[in-house]
This record gives C-alpha cells, structure tokens and sequence, in this order.
C-alpha cells in the first residue's frame, strides 16, 4: 500500500477511532498518526487472536479504527490527570 493511501487510511480509522472513544480531539494530524499506529496495533492483535476482518480499504479502515481505540485508551490512560 502506498504512502498517500495509508495517510488516507490512517487519517479515516483515526477520526472514526476519536469518535467512539470520547476523549480528547487530538486534531487531524494527531488522528492520522493515532490511525497509522493503531492499524499496526490493530493487525498485530487481530493476528493473535485469529480475528480477520477482510480485505481492501474497508478492513484495513475498520482494523485502523478498533486498533485507534486501543492507542487512544492508552493515551488517556497514561496522561489522565487526577
């Protein structure tokens, strides 16, 4: 996959991420990087557990998205403020 398509991938799976998990905005960069990370979290998970979610942009969106919570979860669980 190339660069732009994974930008594009990562900025969707972060926004679709942000928006089920309510934390803060991190803005659109913060949400390409979270979704680019959290589709490599979500493809190492997914593989551990035997859990295929298909092919094309649409698995690799939904992927990206449900890895997002996970990197978003922690993030707020790291910097939460008491």
């Amino acid at each position: 996959m190339g660069i732009i398509a994974t930008i594009i991938i990562g900025a969707i799976a972060g926004w679709l991420g942000s928006l089920m998990y309510k934390g803060t905005s991190l803005g659109l960069l913060g949400n390409i990087i979270v979704g680019v990370v959290g589709s490599f979290v979500g493809n190492w998970l997914f593989g551990v557990l035997g859990i295929h979610l298909g092919e094309g942009w649409i698995g690799a969106i939904l992927t990206g998205a449900i890895g997002a919570i996970v990197v978003l979860f922690l993030i707020n669980l790291i910097t939460k403020k008491k």
